[in-house]
Order: C-alpha cells, then sequence, then structure tokens
C-alpha cells in the first residue's frame, strides 16, 4: 500500500528537503530550457537550501506561504505563494513555485500544496516556462489560464498564468 501524502506549512528545519526537491524538480523539468552548467552547478543545492532558510525565516518574506508535501516523512512537493508582485494586479496571490519530484506526479503531491498555500477561490498569478506543458496542463485543471502576458529571463521565456475567480 502507498503511503498518503501529508501536507504541512513548511518550517525552518525543512530548508535542507526542501532545496533537493527545489534542484531535483528544476533538473527534471528544465533541462534543455535552462543551460546544463546551471542546472549541473556543484553550488547549486546549496544555494537553494540558503534560499529556503531566508524564505523561511526571514521577516522580509513573513507574508509568504510555504508549504511541503510529504510521504513517510521525505519531502516530495514545495509550494510558496505571497502577496502580488506585478503593479496593480487584479488579483489577490502570486503562486512563486510549485515544484513536485517527477516520481510523484499523479500522487496528490501538487494538488495539496497549492490549496495549502492558496484558497482554491482565491485568484492569484503565476509565471511558468513556455515550455512546460505538464505545468501549463496542471494550471489549467486548477482554474488558471495564461493572460497574453510574457517575460523572459535568463533565455527562459515565461508566460503568465491567472486564476481570476478560483477554480470552476
Amino acid at each position: 500500500m502507498t503511503a498518503v501524502v501529508a501536507v504541512r506549512r513548511a518550517e525552518p528545519g525543512d530548508a535542507p528537503q526542501m532545496a533537493r526537491v527545489h534542484v531535483l524538480s528544476w533538473r527534471q523539468t528544465y533541462r534543455g530550457l535552462v543551460p546544463d552548467p546551471v542546472l549541473d552547478d556543484a553550488g547549486l543545492l546549496e544555494a537553494r537550501e540558503r534560499f529556503w532558510t531566508g524564505a523561511l525565516t526571514d521577516e522580509r518574506w513573513s507574508s509568504n506561504r510555504a508549504a511541503v508535501a510529504e510521504r513517510d516523512g521525505t519531502v516530495i512537493g514545495i509550494a510558496m505563494s505571497g502577496p502580488p508582485l506585478d503593479a496593480g494586479a487584479a488579483w489577490s496571490s502570486q503562486l512563486h513555485l510549485i515544484y513536485v519530484d517527477a516520481a510523484h506526479h499523479g500522487s496528490g503531491a501538487g494538488p495539496a500544496p497549492l490549496d495549502a498555500v492558496l484558497d482554491p477561490h482565491e485568484s492569484a498569478a503565476w509565471w511558468v516556462a513556455e515550455h512546460n506543458p505538464r505545468a501549463h496542463a496542471f494550471m489549467r485543471k486548477h482554474g488558471f489560464a495564461p493572460d497574453g502576458h510574457s517575460r523572459t529571463e535568463d533565455d527562459v521565456r515565461a508566460v503568465r498564468w491567472i486564476r481570476r475567480t478560483g477554480r470552476s
């Protein structure tokens, strides 16, 4: 029998496991979109751990919501949201990230942390790589749609997805 996915608020002690999922997911998702030297950088895991430690302890990020999805005590998914980043935003929250180890896709490890960081009926925005069809399908299923805006950072084109009134 497969263990149930448990979701809870992220805590500072989760930073190492969150960093592991973050880096693993980047490597699984962005290989071919992001240059290999970036994904294979020996310091990437340590940098993500510093990021998560700060995100979970620094007062500047106190209005963000972060959650982990666990199976058998191991973090397999992560999500974080916060206040809108776009000036004049017509939505109430910004989904900063959601990642699930590919070995756990389809297990509920994505929807559960999404709901933990965004109320299912909350309007929100999310920037996602243009060439990430799995993420696009996931977000469409959860009430998001592209709004026609895009930007390019580090040679990766991202499109903005909006959930205006919550899930349909």
